[in-house]
């Protein structure tokens, strides 16, 4: 247990890294759509724009790491959305089972389905170096290769997570030591 308890925090310290560099991301995310819209309205009175689509496709595919890199530090820090009506009102080692069931029957394969098919898109765009359609657009195989990035990295916090419930229902690992923010 305590070989697949490291695995977990190596997976844990992993995504904490990219959340941490997703805040970064919504800086220069900000930084972008303010440059946009600041240079569109510009353009407007002086006739001259220094907009253009790349800027804009850009400010979409920073928003769309964000989201898609920014799940698995979220399933970290246990703060996705749920409604936890029931869920709040059970004991610790029950939050722990459903917690657990959740993680094996439908993160993991859910995580798995996803990476496996837009694996073929993926691939397909890399093949031909898709770019926008839009004149000025950017390349689009690099955002779309984020897709099955990000399920990699859900599914490993989702194994992650699997680790540290089969502990706590074992006793290796309390919870106050397992971080599980949301439990108490």
């Amino acid at each position: 247990m305590q070989t697949l308890l490291r695995v977990s925090r190596a997976i844990d310290a992993l995504n904490e890294r990219i959340g941490r560099l997703m805040y970064w991301l919504v800086l220069f995310m900000v930084v972008i759509g303010v440059y946009n819209a600041v240079t569109r309205k510009l353009g407007q009175y002086t006739g001259v724009s220094l907009s253009s689509n790349a800027y804009l496709e850009l400010q979409w595919y920073l928003f769309s790491l964000l989201f898609l890199w920014g799940a698995a530090y979220t399933l970290k820090h246990n703060a996705h959305v749920r409604v936890d009506v029931i869920y709040a009102q059970l004991s610790s080692r029950k939050r722990a089972w459903i917690d657990l069931l959740g993680a094996v029957f439908f993160l993991i394969p859910f995580s798995l389905l996803v990476i496996w098919v837009s694996w073929p898109m993926v691939s397909n765009s890399w093949a031909v170096l898709e770019v926008s359609p839009d004149p000025g657009g950017l390349p689009r195989y690099p955002i779309k290769t984020a897709i099955p990035v990000a399920f990699v990295l859900l599914l490993l916090q989702g194994v992650s997570e699997a680790i540290k419930r089969v502990a706590v229902l074992r006793g290796v690992l309390s919870l106050e030591e397992e971080g599980g923010e949301g439990w108490a």
